[in-house]
């Protein structure tokens, strides 16, 4: 309901807000004016708006001023700038600071009610799917496995299948892309999950250890082993033992595991006495093992009983439609780790999320929101807050020239060619306001007719295209 929309206008011009105020009120919005910066922020601390028109010319803080001060505090308020010919430039730079959108002086009922009708529309669409998307989350997710694209829910819908069963099951993935968080999810929901699950990352420990580690010894087996310790196999006895990185073992340690799968038992090393076991086996990897096989570097007969349930978990840059879910779940994370009320990023921001390809997975992804999170003081993440190396990425996916001189000239001809726009929507609102006529709307915007002219030439304006 529109009655339930608040708009605040600022402007130093009396003519402009009783206009303003009379247009949108007759629209049914409720309004509220006043005549500086201050005094709009003062209102925006005291009561809720869902929108601000924005005067770009203001005495004291000015209207780019006043435009960064709601951003920082009061991210979620669309903000309108009201912008003279003359100020065109400036409205470019506000919207990238921003603003939502611009509306030039002088401006019909007509012209302002369209641009608040969008920009009101384009909020409520954002609304809407941070509330359709936080829905899936709560229904998508295992423990902090975090998905809604089609790959996940078939690595969900696996998951659902296995583990109610004792299968061996080998998660194959970049690093970084959460294998272990599924190893947990399968043994949290199995009739184990009351029992231990032990994971061991089979690249932390030199090679002479891990065979201990894994198999325990008995005291005396070798120099250093005053006690007897039993190894990871004892301790997961009942319960799951996750092995990640798997291809990092040892072709002899391969061998003593295969035993372990076939026979259920093994063998302390050092000892003589078998023991028996009951566990679960999880086995991970980010390399191929088939081509490992291959090479002699990985028995082919151990990777045919660790294959028995293969799950492939996809990189981050392949299932792009999880990254919002994600975001929006580290941020809630970080903030509760922090003591921090971050609750919003802007479209900007997580537009260049969505574009950068993620070489870290999930794992940076995390890691650059909790850094986002500690070092952020205001209530939102904007694009001016990420690190230079996504940036940095999406320009050379793009085909940007690395050098600094090249980079300039490339954002040099980005801010022309969004300033050329605007100068021509500029041209062809205030040729549609005079009904195509070239005189009366150069005299609207307060232009020499030859200099309008001239700018319809530069823009390519012919108005036969358009009446």
């Amino acid at each position: 309901m529109k009655e339930d929309i608040k708009i605040l206008v600022i402007d130093d011009e009396v003519v402009v807000l009783r206009n303003c105020d009379k247009i949108l009120t007759k629209e049914g919005y409720e309004v509220e004016t006043v005549s500086n910066g201050e005094e709009g922020l003062k209102k925006l601390d005291e009561d809720n708006f869902d929108a601000v028109i924005l005067d770009l010319r203001l005495p004291v803080l000015g209207g780019m001023g006043v435009l960064e001060k709601i951003k920082e505090k009061f991210s979620d308020i669309i903000v309108i700038m009201i912008t003279g010919y003359s100020s065109i430039e400036s409205a470019v730079e506000a919207i990238k600071l921003g603003a939502s959108d611009y509306v030039p002086k002088p401006f019909s009922p007509v012209e302002l009610t369209l641009v608040v009708k969008k920009a009101l529309e384009k909020k409520s669409l954002i609304n809407e799917n941070l509330f359709l998307k936080k829905k899936l989350w709560e229904r998508e997710r295992y423990e902090d496995i975090i998905g809604n694209s089609p790959q996940m829910k078939k690595v969900f819908e696996l998951i659902k299948k296995i583990t109610k069963t004792n299968s061996t099951v080998l998660i194959s993935g970049e690093s970084g892309t959460g294998k272990e968080l599924i190893a947990r999810a399968i043994h949290s929901r199995s009739h184990r999950a009351d029992k231990t699950f032990v994971p061991i990352d089979c690249t932390a420990l030199p090679e002479t250890l891990l065979e201990s580690e894994l198999f325990g010894h008995v005291k005396g087996s070798f120099t250093g082993a005053i006690l007897t310790k039993p190894g990871l196999l004892e301790i997961a006895n009942g319960g799951t033992l996750f092995l990640d990185e798997i291809g990092n073992l040892n072709l002899y340690t391969q061998g003593k595991l295969l035993r372990v799968i076939q026979e259920r038992e093994f063998t302390p090393v050092g000892g003589t006495v078998k023991k028996k076991i009951d566990i679960r086996i999880i086995t991970a990897t980010n390399i191929n093992l088939e081509k490992m096989v291959e090479e002699g570097k990985f028995r082919k007969d151990l990777f045919y009983r660790l294959n028995i349930v293969p799950i492939v978990i996809p990189p981050l840059k392949e299932r792009k439609s999880d990254i919002p879910l994600l975001v929006y779940h580290f941020i809630d994370k970080f903030n509760k780790k922090v003591g921090k009320k971050i609750k919003y990023i802007s479209p900007d921001a997580m537009k260049l999320f969505i574009e950068y390809e993620w070489p870290g997975n999930v794992r940076e992804l995390e890691n650059i929101i909790e850094r986002l999170i500690v070092t952020n003081d205001g209530n939102a993440i904007h694009s001016k807050n990420l690190p230079p190396n996504i940036y940095r990425n999406i320009e050379i996916i793009r085909g940007v020239p690395k050098s600094n001189s090249e980079l300039k000239h490339m954002k040099r001809i980005t801010k022309e060619k969004l300033y050329i726009e605007i100068e021509k929507n500029f041209l062809l609102e205030s040729l549609k306001r005079n009904n195509w006529n070239i005189t009366k709307a150069a005299k609207d915007v307060g232009m020499q007719r030859t200099n309008f002219q001239a700018m319809m030439k530069k823009n390519e304006i012919n108005i036969k295209k358009y009446i």
